[in-house]
């Protein structure tokens, strides 16, 4: 019987990376989007799309309901963010809260409704998007420094609440990444090789790298791993060169 994996930003391109490294023949993939015009492709892919707004809990309440009606909840996959870069004195409260609310009571309101969901299983891995930022401190980085700062915080202390309960919870920390979202730093090439000669492989990191790293958390992860924050970020957050 296949085992069900619900992911949240499924429309990412890491998400959909990570899909296409788990066998459909062994899981069932649904993912919550928020943009309509995106669901195609997933679809295509052999995914169940429910549009919605990974900010509201009525939302996500509905869509693990759903999940649900189809079977255990095995993994979940948190896969929401937003990309902001500017100093504090160029940001206003507005922009600060968006960023919080996307990346941070997003994910809260996940762990919550998805892992509730899994009490009553008795197990399940749920699987947070980090960032560098969240543990490294980089320039203009405050609103998501905040807000990943949070989730791995808020992943070590879950991992604690459940370690119990069957639920293993962990996060994965990327640092700069070749995505749609990150095409903002990426925009030419001088950019591209400033951004690269901060990490200490040169070069930024591949969404495939990332996903295969999400794909062993979701599937192949040994039962005793939790509370971790997997950096995939060439080493530099740990590594000086």
């Amino acid at each position: 019987m296949k085992k069900n994996i619900a992911i949240f930003g499924g429309s990412s391109d890491i998400a959909i990376s990570t899909i296409n490294q788990i066998s459909n023949e062994k899981y069932n993939f649904y993912a919550l989007i928020r943009d309509q015009d995106k669901s195609e492709e997933l679809t295509g892919l052999g995914v169940h799309v429910t549009i919605g707004d990974a900010t509201s809990e009525e939302d996500i309440k509905n869509f693990v309901a759903s999940v649900k009606e189809s079977g255990e909840i095995h993994g979940v996959l948190h896969s929401v963010g937003s990309f902001a870069v500017r100093p504090p004195h160029a940001m206003n409260k507005e922009a600060f809260e968006s960023v919080i609310s996307t990346n941070l009571t997003s994910a809260f309101l996940t762990l919550s409704i998805a892992g509730k969901a899994m009490l009553s299983q008795g197990h399940g891995r749920i699987v947070f998007m980090s960032s560098v930022a969240g543990s490294l401190g980089l320039v203009n980085h405050e609103a998501i420094s905040a807000a990943k700062g949070g989730v791995e915080s808020m992943v070590r202390s879950a991992a604690a609440t459940y370690a119990n309960r069957g639920i293993r919870i962990n996060a994965v920390a990327p640092g700069l990444t070749d995505t749609k979202l990150a095409s903002l730093i990426m925009s030419n090439e001088t950019a591209s090789q400033a951004a690269s000669q901060k990490i200490p492989i040169k070069r930024v990191n591949e969404k495939e790298e990332i996903a295969t790293v999400l794909k062993w958390l979701l599937t192949d992860a040994p039962d005793n791993f939790t509370g971790q924050i997997l950096h995939t970020d060439g080493g530099m957050s740990k590594v000086l060169v």
